[in-house]
């Protein structure tokens, strides 16, 4: 049995990793899982990191997990006037924190039960490492503003460690969505992608955003890296994709404040540094809840 099982994992694994390959040949392939339209009744469950937990945004009501009731999942739910809905995001979650507690939060997935009619899932930014990404740019970028040194540190090795994080993450995410499908069997689940957080025509801000000139396309792409690869596995579980960053372009950290929905290094609004602001988790809202309006008709 158990060398069964390996060798299950193994093609599974081979096959996700085949599709990751064919990523220009399947991009637009999500197949949304039947189920349940939100609405009356509904019981949501939101599951994710600090993107979806909105770290500092007014009214804190879980200190722990730096979860904002203005959050995405607080406007979907709002929004679509749900029955029961759970919000056990939090700041600083892996793909890790589904299974195992982060200080007073218990593992996500045990929210989830046979009768959950809709989940959300916004993880992997952690796995990757958005927070060292962005301290060792903005540590390199501010001795060589001009350069691209951070893009040379993290393809000194002779391949692109970015990259390789985000491969790395796939199956990690893909288990999660595994595991949300075992425990919820009858949900509609729908992953949630990263909004845009740097400008996307590849330019700069040095120094309101302190990353070097020739690091802001690189540092882009690898956000759109990330955001591809959670989208082809998304496909790969036949669950619905929700795209964040399209919606969000013209609104990264590098805008004026009240035109920007993610928050600089230093932000001037309440919000985490290089995060969504209330308004880019309304945005993001918008999103999930447009998701679910093209899947069912509007309710």
């Amino acid at each position: 049995m158990a060398r069964g099982g390996e060798t299950a994992r193994r093609r599974r694994r081979a096959g996700l990793g085949a599709l990751l390959g064919g990523c220009a040949l399947v991009a637009g392939s999500v197949v949304p899982a039947a189920a349940q339209p939100a609405g009356h009744g509904t019981e949501y469950v939101a599951l994710g990191d600090s993107y979806t937990s909105g770290p500092l945004i007014p009214d804190q009501v879980d200190a722990n997990c730096a979860r904002s009731n203005r959050n995405y999942p607080s406007l979907v739910a709002a929004g679509r006037r749900v029955g029961t809905f759970k919000d056990v995001s939090c700041s600083g979650a892996t793909t890790a924190e589904m299974w195992r507690a982060q200080g007073g939060n218990g593992p996500q997935l045990d929210a989830l039960n046979r009768g959950t009619d809709l989940v959300t899932v916004q993880i992997g930014g952690n796995d990757v490492g958005f927070g060292s990404i962005i301290a060792t740019c903005a540590r390199l970028g501010a001795a060589d503003p001009t350069g691209n040194p951070c893009e040379r540190s993290y393809r000194a090795a002779g391949y692109d460690e970015l990259t390789a994080a985000a491969a790395r993450t796939a199956p990690k995410v893909d288990r999660v969505l595994r595991a949300v499908h075992a425990r919820a069997p009858h949900a509609r689940v729908l992953l949630v992608g990263y909004p845009d957080l740097l400008p996307d025509d590849g330019s700069g801000c040095f120094p309101s955003v302190p990353f070097a000139r020739g690091d802001f396309p690189y540092l882009r792409d690898t956000g759109k890296r990330v955001n591809l690869m959670l989208r082809l596995v998304a496909a790969w579980n036949r669950v619905e994709y929700v795209d964040t960053y399209g919606p969000t372009i013209g609104h990264d950290m590098c805008k004026a404040p009240g035109e920007r929905w993610i928050e600089p290094l230093r932000p001037a609004a309440p919000a985490a540094p290089a995060h969504p602001n209330a308004q880019g988790e309304a945005a993001m809202a918008r999103a999930v809840l447009a998701t679910l309006d093209r899947g069912h008709g509007r309710r």
